[in-house]
């Protein structure tokens, strides 16, 4: 409800302006649904990817006549939004007797805070990051606050129909249970069984991407280097490598961090629902004179889901 301020000594001498924010993620996973100009906008409570397929059959030419063959079929997923809001209330006279009172100003009565900015920039890149969290492991079960107001990718993906399973023997030889876990010993196999499942008629596709969490992601980096492969280097840009002898990128989401979990999928088939595009982005810090105190109020839609579940490769733990 305020500034938690215990872990602060009184004032004494101390620099007012050396309050550092720390590194925080940010929203990754929307930047590429954005990329792909795949967002929603407009969505109040749940709204139809619109999904459109269809077949090509050859007959054979060189006479008249017309023969109709082939199927065009025309199907919806929805995308549900939660509706979430941050609101904190924020009393500037708690700052009197630590050394942020060298940062208030004069007077008895304060219509701001100091270090609004530094505040405000913090708060927007936390709310990004708990958001890239959320369009994963969202889940409207969760007694998390900030996972259960939309069911995210994980939860989407495991429920449908037709998902590609890398984890099987087609593609890994032996599965991998949860007890062996991901290591720097199998963690290759993993990547690769990702790389086997994957349809062939998507795995030329130019978004098509397989994407984990930072700790798989460095595991994966640690076993390339420990292999040794002289044909191939381990460095990686923005958590974000080719897999070896593939066209195939494997891509670090902050959101997919302990979940042990690999999807491969091209980008295209990701949805964003919105109510309004970067609404998230959009909050109010004001001075609410009938409470003598500093506010913070942000309001948005999220949702998210995949228009086609069986182009979507899931690696999970058995």
């Amino acid at each position: 409800m305020s500034f938690d301020v215990s872990a602060l000594s009184n004032y004494t001498k101390e620099n007012e302006q050396l309050l550092v924010t720390s590194s925080i993620f940010n929203a990754k996973t929307q930047q590429k649904i954005q990329s792909q100009g795949n967002v929603m906008t407009g969505v109040k409570s749940s709204e139809q990817i619109n999904r459109i397929d269809t077949d090509a059959v050859f007959q054979a030419g060189g006479s008249c006549g017309f023969n109709a063959q082939g199927t065009t079929a025309i199907t919806q997923r929805p995308v549900t939004v939660g509706k979430i809001k941050v609101n904190e209330a924020l009393c500037p006279k708690t700052l009197e007797s630590k050394y942020t009172q060298k940062a208030l100003q004069i007077g008895s009565r304060y219509e701001s805070i100091p270090f609004e900015q530094e505040y405000t920039d913090k708060k927007a890149a936390r709310i990004a990051a708990q958001i890239e969290k959320a369009l994963w492991q969202g889940d409207t079960g969760s007694a998390n606050a900030n996972l259960n107001k939309f069911d995210g990718l994980i939860k989407l993906i495991d429920a449908a129909a037709g998902v590609v399973a890398a984890n099987t023997a087609p593609y890994i030889g032996t599965p991998i249970v949860v007890a062996d876990g991901i290591t720097k010993a199998n963690v290759r196999s993993i990547v690769d069984a990702m790389f086997l499942a994957i349809p062939e008629n998507l795995v030329d596709k130019e978004d098509i991407e397989i994407v984990c969490g930072w700790d798989t992601f460095r595991l994966y980096i640690l076993a390339l280097r420990d292999a040794n492969l002289y044909a191939y280097d381990a460095d990686n840009t923005g958590g974000e490598i080719e897999i070896p002898g593939t066209n195939i990128k494997l891509v670090a989401l902050a959101g997919l961090n302990g979940t042990k979990r690999l999807f491969a999928f091209r980008w295209s088939n990701i949805f964003l629902g919105v109510d309004m595009l970067n609404e998230e982005e959009k909050w109010e810090i004001f001075f609410a004179k009938e409470a003598d105190e500093v506010r913070f109020v942000a309001e948005w839609k999220t949702g998210i889901n995949t228009a086609f579940p069986d182009e979507v490769v899931s690696f999970k733990l058995i």
